[in-house]
């Protein structure tokens, strides 16, 4: 039809409620094609329906027909494919090999394409997913696209899916949408604003308001980066439910994680049946056989495809290296061990939260006495504001524990000796060498201030030559640094990092050194540290070292072995 000089197809008419409809139209001319129309037919002056009857046909006159000729073979070529094969992303920007296209097999294979994409860390979980995306919009079931993906990965996602894909993503934090709603009038829905976006989940997690909006907003395709992260644990997180709400607001939900699975069953069992409600029925006790025929799964390792791959994949070089504790460090230890804790309203040394703030110190003195010390000027203060006389005897032992942390400096603290060795003798690093840049992880934002002011006067590096990755850094700071770290002609050659760059961010492009400063407890943190610099595209050996002290105290040595373990 052809309203307001322009051709429109109606795809879907209602009742205006006043004698008339609301007409919902597709631009087909020139002007409006690909754009989407909603017209009322009484507040429109002329709406003329076009005949296929009355089409006026005109003789083609040129040399052996090739107007008509071409015409149809660009329609031929226009045609939307019906089957399952791979057409056309395959052809984006990337050295595209078999196994990356696998995925998007399997899920065209299926009437709704929504899958787990749980390759291992470095194969290109990205990729495999611009796809995937890149045929539903050439099949016409990709005009609406939603992206959610942790804070640090959303600049390299956009850019990935933008530079690859050739596939636009407006990029929104909480400014944005404030700036969108501002734009349209109250009770439109700002994520009608634009059609293909990318939000930090934790951005939309956060405001209530959000979800009415969410609830009534639909996307061709959702794709969630991290998926780990929005696994129901115990009581159902924030990023849980929103990722239960959403996984009903597409036909289309693609889920990408490198470590989909932390050993609990009910875990995984969420994020299977956010993609298919009846794929597990039991979320405590199940089998891969009883969802292996819903094919909502791809995984695969790196042996698996080592074949398939263009170029080389060097296998780790993984050295676990431990150290002595020192005098200073021994003194602490025997402090922390002989400490009694009690909650603040129990006399019972033994109980439950006394426990578990010792826990809490042990671990972060397995970072740093920095870190350590940090925890208990912390409960000090807590302790000193609140001048109860049953809190004297608590006060004294952390007092007696924070002296001896303090005694600790940069000569005492065995660990960082070894860092400092590892890094001049083993790795043979050199801050001139702009082909050989340092990776460092921690978990504590204490120790790493502390890296990162010692580690600059004792290796004598400019500021330029050595940055951070923090949470509390903007996303566009994460992602200037991690650019800067991969620009060969940057100065910046070492980065500390906390586990913020634990997840998705490419380290690998001039670095295949990292160091684990310490350790932490959980396997997949494990695999997404280790796989910023191992992944595809690396040309050396990956070199990664773990760190540990080895202490006399039994206790503490009892529970280092617990993180041996882990490491092996």
């Amino acid at each position: 039809m052809v309203i307001r000089d322009a051709e429109w197809r109606i795809r879907r008419a209602d009742d205006s409620g006043d004698g008339g409809h609301l007409l919902t139209c597709d631009g087909i001319s020139e002007l409006v094609r690909g754009k989407e129309g909603l017209f009322l037919t009484k507040l429109e002056q002329k709406v003329e329906i076009l005949d296929p009857a009355k089409t006026n046909l005109v003789e083609d006159e040129s040399a052996n027909y090739q107007a008509a000729q071409l015409y149809i073979e660009g329609q031929l070529r226009q045609r939307v494919p019906t089957d399952s094969k791979v057409h056309f992303g395959h052809q984006a920007a990337m050295d595209s090999m078999p196994f990356q296209l696998d995925p998007t097999r399997m899920a065209l294979a299926q009437p709704r394409q929504r899958i787990l994409i749980a390759d291992a860390v470095g194969l290109g979980k990205t990729l495999e997913a611009g796809i995937l995306v890149s045929e539903l919009i050439r099949r016409g079931r990709g005009k609406r696209i939603l992206v959610l993906a942790v804070k640090s990965m959303l600049t390299q996602f956009q850019k990935e899916f933008w530079s690859r894909f050739a596939i636009p993503l407006t990029r929104l934090d909480s400014a944005g949408l404030q700036k969108v709603r501002n734009r349209i009038p109250t009770n439109h829905n700002p994520f009608h604003y634009f059609d293909k976006t990318i939000i930090s989940i934790d951005t939309l997690k956060q405001d209530i308001e959000y979800r009415h909006h969410l609830e009534n907003a639909w996307w061709d395709i959702i794709v969630i980066d991290e998926a780990h992260n929005v696994a129901q644990r115990g009581t159902s997180s924030l990023r849980s439910k929103l990722a239960k709400l959403l996984s009903g607001r597409s036909d289309t939900l693609i889920m990408l994680s490198a470590t989909p699975h932390d050993g609990k069953a009910e875990s995984f069992a969420s994020l299977m049946n956010m993609l298919d409600p009846t794929a597990i029925a039991n979320p405590k006790e199940y089998e891969y056989a009883d969802f292996a025929d819903k094919n909502l799964v791809v995984r695969r390792f790196k042996k698996d495809v080592k074949d398939q791959m263009a170029g080389e994949f060097p296998e780790r070089n993984i050295v676990k290296l431990m150290r002595p504790a020192t005098g200073a460090e021994e003194e602490a230890y025997r402090r922390l061990v002989e400490s009694q804790f009690r909650d603040d309203d129990d006399e019972d040394s033994r109980s439950n939260k006394g426990r578990l703030f010792k826990i809490t110190l042990e671990k972060a003195l397995f970072s740093s006495p920095m870190a350590c010390a940090s925890v208990v000027a912390n409960r000090l203060r807590r302790l000193e504001n609140r001048k109860e006389i049953n809190s004297q005897s608590q006060i004294n032992e952390l007092e007696s524990l924070l002296l001896a942390l303090n005694n600790i400096d940069a000569s005492q603290f065995s660990k960082y000796q070894l860092l400092l060795e590892t890094i001049r003798n083993d790795l043979r690093w050199k801050a001139n060498n702009t082909e050989d840049r340092l990776v460092i992880f921690t978990e504590s934002i204490k120790t790493l201030e502390f890296l990162e002011q010692q580690l600059r006067s004792d290796l004598k590096l400019k500021d330029d030559q050595i940055a951070t990755l923090r949470g509390d850094q903007g996303d566009t700071v994460l992602m200037e640094t991690v650019e800067a770290f991969g620009k060969s002609q940057s100065p910046l050659r070492l980065l500390i990092c906390s586990d913020v760059a634990s997840e998705g961010i490419n380290l690998h492009h001039l670095s295949h050194k990292m160091i684990h400063f310490d350790i932490p407890w959980s396997l997949m943190v494990f695999q997404q540290r280790n796989g910023r610099i191992d992944r595809y595209g690396q040309k050396h050996q990956p070199q990664i070292r773990y760190l540990l002290t080895e202490a006399s105290e039994p206790q503490i040595n009892g529970d280092m072995r617990v993180l041996e373990v882990l490491i092996q």
